[in-house]
C-alpha cells in the first residue's frame, strides 16, 4: 500500500488490533443495549405510523382499532422476548436461530433461517435509514427533497464506523440512543400530563382535517384482513430481537446472563414507547394518510405531511421549539443507528455461515479492528442496492420486511421446542425438569405466536411487495448450497485422493527471457540453482529486428545456457510460450515443467499498470496445464525498497501476523 493509501486507511479505521485484544472489544450491558437494541426501540418511529397508514384506508372509523392493534403487537413482542430468553441460555455461541435450527431440524432448516435473516438484515439497514431521511425530511426540506442521497451517505458513515470495530461503534452511538429514549419518554410523559392531568385540549396539525376514505364499504373478510395487514405492519417492531442472539459473543461475561438482561430491557422499552406513542397519538387526533393530498381534505395547498413522531413533537411541545427540533433529531439519529443492529448482527452471522461452508471463507475473517470487515461491506452495498431501486420510501420498503425475520423466530422456536423436548427425555433431575418443562410451555407459546404472525404477514403483504423478500431468500438458499456443493467438492478432490508418491522421472527448466539484463541473469542462476535435468532459455519473435539483437548479444556474452527462439507470426506471447510447454510436456509426460518469469517488484500502484503485464496473463494461463510449475523471479526496483519498509509496519493484518511497528512510532 502507498503511504497516501495507507494514511486514509489509519484515518478511516484507526490503527489495527492483535488477536489477543479480542477480549478488550467485548461489551458491557450498558454498551450492549445501544447496539443490539437500537433497531427494536427505534421501530416505534415507523412501526405506529405504518398501522394507521394502513388503516387510514378505510376511513376515520377504523382508527379506534389502533390501540388493539398496539395491544396485540406488544403481546406478540413479549411473547417473543421470553422465548429468545430461553435461545441465548441454550445457545450462546452466537449462531443464533440459525444454530437451533441446523441443530434441531437439520441443515435445510438452518440454512432456510440464514438466507431469511440475511435478507431482512440488509432490509433492516434500508427501512431504518429511508424512515430517517423521511423523519429529516419533516424538519429540513432538503433532505426531503434528496433522500436517496441522504440515505446513501448515511450507510457509507455507519459503515465506516462500524470498521473500526464493534466497542467502539458502541460508544459511539450509545449517546444518541440514550437521548432518544429519554426524549421520547419525556414526550410521553409530558404529553399524557397535559391531556390527563391539566386537562389541556390538545390537538395535533392534521386533527382538523378529515381523512376521506380510499374504500369505505370494507366490511366482513375485507375489513378483517385490513386489520390484519395493519398488525402485520406493526410487527415491524419485533424486528432487532433475534439479533441479541447472534451477538451474545460480543457481550461481557457472564455472556448468556448479561444477553438476556438486554432482551428484557429491549422489551421493556420497546413495548412502552410503542403503546405510549399510539395512545397519545389517538388521543391527539393525528390523521396519517396513504396520499395526503387526495385523503386529507381541508389541508392546505401544498401541505407536506409531517411523520407521526414530528406530528406528536410539535403538538406536546407547542410553545418550546427546542423540544420539537430535540425530538426530530433524536428520532432521525436512532433510525440512522438502527441500522447498526443489523451491522452487528450480520457479519457474525455472515461468519457463522462461512464457517460451515455456505459462505465465501474471506466472510469468516476478522479485519484489522478486529470486526468482520468484510461481512460490513457486503452488508452495506446490498443496503444501498435497495435503497436506490426503492427510492428510500419506508412505505414501499416494509412490504418486503418483517418476512424473513418471522420465518426464523417460527423455526427458532420449532428448533427450541425439539431441544428441551429431547433434554426432557435424558434429564432425571425433577428441578430441572421443571425448568426445562417451563421453558418449554415458554417456547410452545412462542411459536403459536410467530407462526400466526408469519401466516397473516404472508397473506397480507406477499402481493404489496413481500414475494421480492421471499425470492431474495430462495435465490440465496441456492446460492449457499451452491458454495457449500463446491466447498465439498474441493475437499473431497483434495483428501479422497490418495497421492501415489512416484516422483517426476526429470525437470525441465524453462526460463522466459525478453532482454538480456539483470532479472533474466537473476532467473538463469535460480534455474541453475535449483539442479534441473534440462535448463533453457526461451524468447518469443514478436519484432525482428530486436529479436536478431537479442540472440547476438546471448552469442557474444558468457551465458552458458542455450536460448531458443520462438516463432509468433501474430505477435503474441502467451499463445507460443503455452504452445512451446506443451510440446515439452507431450514429448516427456513424465518430467515436469518449471517455468522461471522474471518479474519487477514496483513500489507505486502507477509503475504495476506499466510493468508485468505479460507475466501476469502467462502465469494465469499455465497454472491450468498439469506437470507445469511456475516460479516468479522477483527484481526489486528502486522504488520498492520505501514501500517494503512501509508494508512490513502497515499492511492489512500485519498486527495479527505478529509485526509490530518500530519502536518510537
Amino acid at each position: 500500500m502507498s503511504k497516501l493509501s495507507t494514511a486514509a486507511k489509519r484515518l478511516v479505521l484507526g490503527r489495527p488490533f492483535r488477536s489477543d485484544k479480542l477480549g478488550n472489544t467485548l461489551l458491557p450491558k450498558r454498551i450492549a443495549l445501544p447496539v443490539f437494541a437500537s433497531d427494536a426501540m427505534s421501530s416505534v418511529a415507523y412501526a405506529p405510523e405504518e398501522i394507521f397508514l394502513v388503516l387510514s384506508v378505510a376511513g376515520i372509523s377504523a382508527l379506534a382499532f389502533t390501540p388493539w392493534i398496539g395491544l396485540a403487537v406488544c403481546i406478540v413482542m413479549a411473547v417473543v422476548v421470553a422465548s429468545y430468553r430461553q435461545n441465548v441460555h441454550a445457545y450462546p455461541s452466537g449462531g443464533g436461530d440459525y444454530e437451533v435450527a441446523t441443530v434441531n431440524l437439520g441443515p435445510t432448516a438452518g440454512l432456510t433461517v440464514g438466507s431469511a435473516l440475511l435478507v431482512d438484515y440488509v432490509l433492516t439497514v434500508a427501512v431504518s435509514i429511508s424512515a430517517a431521511a423521511s423523519n429529516i425530511g419533516s424538519a429540513v426540506p432538503i433532505v426531503a427533497n434528496h433522500k436517496v442521497l441522504f440515505a446513501v451517505v448515511a450507510i457509507v458513515l455507519i459503515t465506516s464506523v462500524n470498521l473500526r470495530g464493534i466497542r467502539e461503534s458502541g460508544t459511539a452511538f450509545a449517546i444518541p440512543t440514550y437521548a432518544f429514549m429519554v426524549g421520547m419518554v419525556l414526550m410521553l410523559v409530558w404529553g399524557l400530563l397535559r391531556v390527563y392531568a391539566f386537562g389541556e385540549d390538545l390537538h395535533a396539525e392534521s386533527a382538523g382535517f378529515e381523512l376521506k376514505a380510499e374504500d369505505s364499504h370494507l366490511y366482513g373478510i375485507a375489513f378483517a384482513f385490513l386489520v390484519a395487514r395493519a398488525f402485520s405492519s406493526g410487527c415491524a417492531a419485533l424486528t432487532g430481537v433475534e439479533a441479541i442472539s447472534n451477538g451474545v459473543p460480543a457481550f461481557q461475561k457472564p455472556k448468556s446472563r448479561n444477553a438476556a438482561t438486554t432482551l428484557l430491557l429491549l422489551g421493556s422499552i420497546g413495548i412502552t414507547l410503542l403503546m405510549g406513542i399510539i395512545i397519545l397519538a389517538q388521543k391527539l387526533g393525528i390523521k396519517y394518510a396513504m396520499d395526503p393530498t387526495e385523503q386529507l381534505i381541508g389541508a392546505p395547498a401544498g401541505y407536506q405531511q409531517k411523520t407521526l413522531i414530528a406530528q406528536l413533537a410539535e403538538t406536546v411541545f407547542s410553545g418550546f421549539p427546542i423540544g420539537f427540533f430535540f425530538i426530530t433529531i433524536v428520532t432521525a439519529l436512532i433510525l440512522v443507528l438502527a441500522a447498526n443492529t443489523a451491522f452487528n448482527g450480520f457479519p457474525v452471522l455472515g461468519s457463522v455461515l462461512a464457517q460451515d461452508r455456505y459462505l465465501p471463507r474471506q466472510l469468516h475473517t476478522r479485519g484489522d479492528r478486529l470486526a468482520f470487515s468484510n461481512g460490513i461491506l457486503f452488508l452495506s452495498g446490498a443496503a444501498i442496492a435497495f435503497v436506490v431501486v426503492f427510492g428510500a420510501e419506508v412505505t414501499k420498503l416494509i412490504q418486503l420486511y418483517i418476512v424473513g425475520v418471522f420465518v426464523s423466530f417460527t423455526l427458532s422456536q420449532t428448533g427450541m421446542l425439539r431441544h428441551w423436548t429431547r433434554l426432557l427425555r435424558e434429564e432425571k433431575d425433577p428441578d430441572l425438569r421443571r425448568q426445562m418443562f417451563r421453558s418449554r410451555i415458554v417456547n410452545s407459546v412462542g411459536l403459536a405466536m410467530t407462526a400466526t404472525v408469519l401466516v397473516i404477514v404472508l397473506i397480507t403483504k406477499f402481493a404489496a411487495g413481500a414475494w421480492i423478500a421471499i425470492v431474495a431468500m430462495i435465490a440465496i438458499f441456492i446460492l449457499m448450497r451452491m458454495i457449500r456443493k463446491h466447498y465439498d467438492t474441493v475437499a473431497r478432490e483434495l483428501e479422497n485422493e490418495e497421492w501415489d508418491g512416484v516422483l517426476p522421472s526429470r525437470t525441465h527448466s524453462i526460463v522466459l527471457v525478453s532482454k538480456l539484463h539483470m532479472p533474466t541473469m537473476r532467473a538463469l542462476a535460480y534455474a541453475r540453482a535449483s539442479r534441473p535435468d534440462t535448463l533453457e532459455a526461451i524468447t518469443v519473435n514478436v519484432d525482428e529486428a530486436d529479436t536478431r539483437s537479442l540472440v547476438r548479444e546471448w552469442e557474444h556474452s558468457d551465458v552458458s545456457v542455450p536460448l531458443k527462439v520462438v516463432e509468433s507470426p501474430y505477435r503474441e506471447i502467451t499463445k507460443p510460450v503455452l504452445d512451446y510447454v506443451k510440446r515439452v510436456r507431450r514429448d516427456s509426460p513424465r518430467d515436469v515443467v518449471t517455468v522461471f518469469i522474471p518479474e519487477y517488484v514496483v513500489g507505486h500502484w502507477w509503475e504495476q499498470i506499466l510493468h508485468n503485464q505479460s507475466a501476469l496473463r502467462l502465469k494465469s494461463r499455465l497454472l491450468f496445464q498439469p506437470g507445469v510449475m511456475v516460479t516468479s523471479v522477483p527484481w526489486q526496483l528502486h522504488s520498492s525498497e520505501k514501500a517494503k519498509r512501509e508494508t512490513r509496519e502497515n499492511a492489512p493484518g500485519a498486527s495479527r501476523r505478529g509485526y509490530e511497528p518500530p519502536s518510537g512510532r
